[in-house]
């Protein structure tokens, strides 16, 4: 038998929630995130500075890696971090957290950005 899709439960459940929402936003994330390993996102460190500002709500639909400087307080949602990535992000004054946290906290989209 061949596996097709993801095989970490906690990714199964996570999309099969998001694909539920009603929101568009939350749908095109749980789309991102049903991507195969090799292909799911990595974002850097340096990349969220560049498109962040302060204040900002970010959620990356894969890992966030900690190469590069962050100078701006943001909140960031990943479904993983490295080590120096949340080092990094704390730091800076912001905050990592999970996808799942990220869904139930964020009710307003106006300074939402998704970094693929």
């Amino acid at each position: 038998m061949v596996v097709k899709g993801p095989e970490n439960k906690k990714l199964v459940e996570l999309i099969d929630k998001l694909s539920k929402d009603k929101s568009k936003f939350w749908k095109s994330i749980s789309k991102l995130l049903s991507k195969p390993r090799r292909k799911r996102v990595a974002v850097n460190i340096d990349k969220i500075n560049k498109y962040a500002k302060d204040g900002n709500f970010i959620v990356v639909p894969g890992k966030v890696l900690g190469d590069g400087t962050l100078e701006k307080s943001v909140v960031i949602a990943a479904f993983s971090f490295s080590k120096g990535a949340k080092e990094k992000i704390e730091k800076a004054g912001g905050k990592g957290m999970s996808i799942e946290e990220g869904h139930k906290e964020l009710k307003d989209f106006k300074d939402t950005i998704i970094l693929v």
